[in-house]
């Protein structure tokens, strides 16, 4: 990550205080960088303050204070509500708030319009990785807005530009996060079932790591088979792998537990069985899950 030892012109102000911005704004004092913040509820940035942040009174106040402003809220939504009719004049906006393509593509049509920059931001670490070795996090807009701010941001988490659209950086990152969830929601199904069966989560974490390890292998095998549209199924065919469903799914509602995630992948494999794809590969799937094929 970026240090500075002395940064006494360099500033940037964070605009939202949960466990992310709180996390953001840290990181930048620790790196020397001098910071103001504001939150819209009181309390969240005493211990900020304690450590040398300046308080704003308000968001026109916190965004005067600095080029750059890096915004940490709930969605794209909730910078309209905080900024409101701010003056961005002159001004940088790094939206690192997590939304839908659209939505941040709208947000940056919002700043422009008002006279600002506007940088999209996806971060893939939780709070805890901010301004750690190893964090990374995708950012879009003006290429020149980027490369000027890209140390500042790079504090944060190793930044990986995806263009000047501003919907890719969040396109991206909810990518991320669909592997994400469904991988973390099928850990509480495979836990729900290891309870019912007398079993603890402890139990069960020395050997989560057998698939996640896995999955990479998975990845890498079956993209270059899904771009060029060739789904021979001579390692991995369609219907055995519905059958495997299958009986996890049996497993699932023998054990007496909630089997609604597992009843829709069955749901997939079974179209994808009727679709005559039980002899391809089980990338063929994906012909079912893009409406566009």
């Amino acid at each position: 990550m970026n240090q500075l030892s002395t940064a006494w012109d360099t500033t940037v102000t964070v605009v939202g205080l949960g466990p992310m911005g709180r996390a953001m704004a840290a990181a930048y004092l620790d790196a020397g960088y001098g910071v103001t913040v504001w939150n819209r509820s009181a309390g969240k940035d005493t211990d900020l303050v304690a450590r040398g942040a300046r308080r704003a009174g308000s968001t026109a106040e916190a965004v005067a204070a600095s080029r750059l402003t890096v915004l940490s809220l709930i969605d794209v939504e909730a910078m309209y509500t905080a900024l409101g009719d701010t003056d961005l004049g002159g001004r940088v906006l790094a939206n690192l708030s997590s939304d839908v393509p659209d939505k941040a593509r709208e947000a940056a049509r919002w700043a422009e319009a008002r006279g600002a920059s506007y940088l999209t931001g996806g971060v893939n670490v939780p709070p805890a990785g901010i301004g750690r070795e190893g964090s990374s996090a995708f950012v879009s807009g003006p290429a020149e807005v980027y490369e000027e701010h890209r140390a500042t941001l790079d504090v944060l988490a190793a930044t990986d530009y995806r263009g000047a659209d501003p919907g890719y950086a969040q396109l991206y990152y909810q990518l991320n996060m669909i592997l994400f969830w469904t991988a973390y929601t099928g850990w509480y199904q495979a836990l729900a079932v290891a309870r019912a069966n007398g079993l603890t989560a402890a139990d069960v974490l020395p050997y989560a790591g057998y698939t996640a390890d896995a999955m990479r292998g998975f990845y890498e095998h079956s993209a270059p088979r899904i771009d060029g549209g060739e789904h021979d199924g001579t390692d991995q065919r369609l219907a055995m792998c519905a059958a495997s469903v299958e009986h996890i799914l049996r497993t699932a509602a023998d054990s007496g537990v909630d089997t609604g995630i597992l009843a829709a992948h069955a749901d997939l494999y079974r179209r994808g069985v009727a679709a005559g794809f039980g002899a391809d590969s089980s990338s063929r799937l994906i012909q079912l899950l893009d409406t566009k094929e």
